[in-house]
């Protein structure tokens, strides 16, 4: 299979759910987010993922579109990454 075409699947079927049947019964929905930090890209994700794991159930899998940051001196001064964050949808 194309690498197109596995990039937008889930990786993770029923995100760790012990009583997963198969992905075919779930319904998953992406968001895309972007977290900031000063000090790392992982940091950035980290944040991103971390706040949203606060209002939003069954987080999955993310997946970086976009790596940009701001230089101040020559120096990186800050990360943003853009993520996309799949949860299962519960029904």
């Amino acid at each position: 299979m194309p690498a197109a075409a596995t990039a937008s699947k889930p990786i993770f079927q029923g995100c760790g759910s012990a009583n997963t049947k198969n992905m075919n019964d779930h319904v998953y929905k992406l968001i895309e987010l972007t977290g900031t930090s000063t000090t790392s890209v992982e940091d950035a994700v980290e944040k991103a993922i971390k706040r949203a794991h606060r209002t939003i159930k069954n987080l999955c899998w993310f997946q970086v579109v976009e790596t940009r940051g701001a230089i101040n001196k020559g120096k990186v001064d800050h990360w943003q990454v853009t993520i996309k964050v799949g949860f299962t949808v519960e029904g």
